[in-house]
């Protein structure tokens, strides 16, 4: 039976070579005439893309200021700082040029810059709920974490070491997103994969759930589909234009709602992979592959009926028992992560390596928020479960 559900995607799309181009009409539409341009390290200064952002915005009579310096995993410190550089230029438009770091860390700016009197991280932990905003736009130049068309946003508390995501349909949603596959040209080719894999996991979290729903998991499995076989050659070939642009709409549509309708999205490897990243900072793609395998072993059994679906529809393996098939999918996308050189478990990643009982222990209490919730819908995973997932990547 399908599951009641709310469907918005406001957020309009301009795709294509050039459309960058177009990015000062874009905010003029959308009411912008002081903007506070958010983005990260040096390619898009190098690349010469916020430069002729800049020219735009000067051509079009419209004012900006500039906060850069983004890092990946971004942080509410960080973000903080962004919301006072947002009031003292006076800003009403925050435009994001980047990737999910820099998007999430623009609507946690624009969040604050609305509500100078709440420090944003109470927006983050459900102290508080937004209430207004201020508008958003989207230059993107990494294909991932899908943020340019998603209600969500996820920022680290370094302080705590907490990890968070905040959904907010009516608040996170960016006004525009211009979305041209040749900004993602110069991408390091461990960040195309870490991209694909995001892109993957955000679709499998939603797939991978208590309900089935004809049409929504027929999206979710040509999504897949496609982002497998194009992420294949994206990371032979960034330059790929074709396989660029498939890897490129692959991301937005995974994180835009549509292939989880009518489902309960489980999101448990998400959990598990956030605390990887709040702890060790590692890319959060990474993070996911890194867990997948042994959280998809975990669990299969509680409905082996959907992994023998994916293996069949995804993969394309038809021949041997349910067992069999649903084992062989599973071992099918732990193959093609490795395909693509991004870890499957502790050992693989530079970044963690094979870990104390102690840090498993640590990794299972932050994830459970100390005792205080289970995580997952496909099966309810508690601490113990979350533990023994954490212990058969620890190798």
């Amino acid at each position: 039976m399908m599951h009641k559900f709310d469907y918005w995607s406001p957020t309009e799309v301009m795709f294509g070579k050039g459309r960058e181009d177009e990015t000062a009409a874009y905010v003029k539409k959308y009411g912008g005439s002081k903007v506070l341009l958010v983005y990260g390290g040096g390619s898009v200064e190098r690349s010469g893309l916020l430069q002729r952002v800049k020219e735009q915005l000067d051509a079009a009579g419209i004012g900006y200021a500039e906060f850069g310096g983004v890092q990946p995993n971004p942080t509410v410190e960080y973000a903080r700082e962004g919301v006072k550089r947002a009031i003292e230029s006076q800003a009403d438009f925050i435009l994001a040029v980047g990737g999910g770091s820099a998007i999430d860390t623009a609507k946690g700016i624009a969040h604050g810059a609305a509500n100078p009197d709440v420090d944003i991280w109470k927006f983050w932990s459900g102290e508080e709920k937004v209430q207004k905003s201020m508008p958003v736009g989207v230059i993107l130049t990494i294909s991932a974490a899908g943020s340019e068309t998603s209600a969500s946003s996820v920022l680290t508390n370094k302080a705590t070491g907490s990890k968070r995501g905040l959904d907010n349909i009516a608040f996170n949603f960016p006004k525009f997103a211009i979305m041209d596959p040749e900004l993602t040209f110069t991408l390091p080719v461990y960040q195309v994969a870490c991209g694909v894999t995001d892109i993957m996991m955000h679709t499998m979290d939603r797939y991978f759930n208590p309900l089935d729903n004809e049409l929504t998991d027929a999206i979710a499995e040509a999504l897949l589909r496609t982002v497998i076989a194009n992420g294949a050659k994206a990371v032979k070939d960034t330059h790929d234009y074709d396989a660029m642009s498939e890897v490129m709409w692959c991301g937005s549509v995974s994180h835009n709602g549509l292939t989880g309708l009518g489902g309960q999205g489980d999101f448990a490897p998400h959990q598990l992979g956030h605390e990887l990243s709040a702890m060790f900072d590692i890319a959060h793609g990474a993070s996911l592959s890194a867990v997948w395998g042994q959280w998809a072993r975990y669990v299969y059994q509680n409905r082996i009926e959907r992994f023998v679906r994916f293996a069949k529809n995804v993969w394309n393996i038809t021949e041997g028992s349910d067992e069999e098939i649903a084992l062989a999918g599973i071992q099918a996308t732990v193959d093609y992560f490795k395909s693509i050189g991004v870890p499957t478990c502790f050992s693989e990643a530079a970044e963690i390596g094979v870990q104390s009982e102690e840090v498993l222990r640590d990794l299972t209490d932050r994830c459970t928020f100390h005792g205080a919730r289970t995580i997952g819908t496909f099966q309810v995973l508690d601490g113990d479960d979350i533990y023994n997932i954490y212990q058969a990547a620890n190798v």
